[in-house]
């Protein structure tokens, strides 16, 4: 890229503003657009302006886009769609601000992908990192944009990144030091053409390999042991289903509920699963993972035990909010998939009112029955409720609330019973009613915790 480069950001949300910084910070110009007005999205504007960016709210302006050199992509446009989509632009080289961070950044990165478990996986990564005394912020679709850990004077140790599929399909040059996929399943089908494409933009992780490369990989999952085809570089592997097959390196849970860090021919215990305060099976994977990634950074056993211990996990995934009146009520917002919503399911142990809704993402909903064997009812709200009752209502009973989302929970309160759990996991984007799935997790929260007249004021 030539010096004072014109350089395009789409999109001014956290990614794109970092960018856009990050780019001024180096001497290029800058023109960022947005197709957004809000009253945040101003305050940004004013900010960005000031820094000497050419902005844009309300729309995109195709001459200037085509003036750039190149155009940073924010992952939530879809490049099938909108300005993008314009013939004009079919030339023009773009790329995904994980990518472009990734020009400016110095220092090695740790990138984990799959379709569950990233945001869990990457936090701890970053958890036993810093266990040792390490600098390693989480970045990516979680904590700082990578932009903002590049454009530090100070760079960290290490760089702990969650890349999407959107992320990875305009990469070019990134290369994670170490990479991990939890898993695969399908997945914004509501933008993928097909399930084959979604694991395609997973498999370009694989695409900049080197021998020294090293990949972490779910063994129990044959399509993730299928992605790196014949990427070169170190492969280690984790399993929660037993012992590792002979040759293979990595991590494991054994028969006496130990998690097990297998390398260099010995075997090494970690923890027990009780010593761990997250719940699920999905989470013994993924502090397996994390384990494997750790210790490939050379993070001494200690802090991996310490970290493994001291998770708490995240807010907006399996997040117990309160029990009240023998209710307990259960935050997973961050479920926006089918995948994720089946792993919550499977972590339940109490009768269940599961709270199903929100913007459909192009799955059915009948793919969730072999799990629900502890839901006796269903809530259906939001866009996608027309199609979680006609996929699940032959099957159990489905209470479709078509109003607000303070209607929902009320629903909920009337239908729960003392010993029943309330478990918001909608497996659908939030888009239709919120902004994000935080603020979807914070809303619940709210209503849950605190008197509606309250909420209402």
């Amino acid at each position: 890229m030539s010096e004072a480069a014109l350089i395009g950001v789409l999109g001014m949300a956290r990614s794109g503003r970092a960018a856009a910084r990050l780019a001024l910070k180096h001497g290029h110009r800058v023109y960022v657009s947005d197709t957004g007005t809000s009253a945040a999205l101003r305050e940004t504007a004013r900010t960005l302006e000031s820094e000497g960016a050419e902005v844009q709210l309300g729309g995109h302006s195709l001459d200037r886009l085509l003036a750039c050199d190149v155009l940073v992509v924010s992952p939530g446009l879809d490049p099938t769609k909108g300005i993008l989509a314009e013939p004009q632009l079919a030339g023009k080289r773009r790329v995904s601000e994980l990518e472009f961070a990734f020009w400016f950044l110095h220092a090695p990165v740790i990138a984990i992908t799959g379709t569950n478990g990233k945001s869990t996986t990457t936090a701890l990564v970053s958890e036993l990192l810093r266990r040792a005394g390490l600098d390693a912020p989480a970045s990516g679709n979680i904590g700082f944009a990578l932009s903002e850990v590049a454009y530090r004077d100070s760079q960290p140790d290490w760089a702990v990144v969650e890349a999407s599929s959107f992320q990875l399909a305009e990469i070019e040059r990134f290369t994670p030091r170490i990479g991990v996929v939890t898993n695969l399943a399908p997945d914004h089908l509501d933008r993928y053409a097909s399930v084959e494409a979604y694991y395609a933009d997973k498999a370009r992780l694989f695409e900049t390999a080197t021998a020294y490369s090293v990949w972490v990989l779910n063994a129990d999952d044959p399509e993730v042991m299928k992605l790196p085809g014949n990427a070169p570089g170190r492969r280690f592997y984790f399993s929660t289903r037993g012992e590792l097959e002979r040759g293979q390196a990595g991590a494991f849970l054994n028969s006496y509920g130990e998690l097990i860090l297998r390398l260099g021919g010995t075997d090494t215990r970690l923890v027990r699963v009780q010593e761990l305060a997250l719940l699920g099976t999905h989470n013994i994977a993924n502090a397996l993972a994390a384990s494997i990634a750790a210790a490939a950074a050379e993070i001494p056993l200690e802090a991996i035990h310490d970290g493994l211990t001291g998770f708490r996990g995240l807010v907006h995934r399996l997040e117990v909010v309160q029990e009240r009146a023998g209710v307990l009520w259960i935050n997973d917002s961050k479920a926006t998939n089918i995948a994720s919503t089946r792993v919550a399911l499977q972590s339940m142990t109490r009768p269940t009112v599961l709270l199903l809704g929100g913007k459909h993402k192009g799955e059915p909903y009948t793919s969730l029955l072999p799990d629900l064997g502890r839901v006796h009812t269903v809530i259906a709200y939001g866009e996608a409720a027309p199609l979680i009752q006609q996929d699940l209502g032959a099957k159990l009973h489905v209470e479709r609330v078509g109003g607000s989302f303070e209607d929902v929970i009320e629903t909920a309160e009337n239908i729960a019973r003392s010993g029943d759990a309330v478990l918001l996991s909608p497996a659908c984007a939030s888009f239709d009613m919120f902004a994000n799935y935080e603020e979807r997790g914070d809303r619940f929260k709210a209503l849950v915790t605190r008197e509606r007249e309250a909420v209402r004021g």
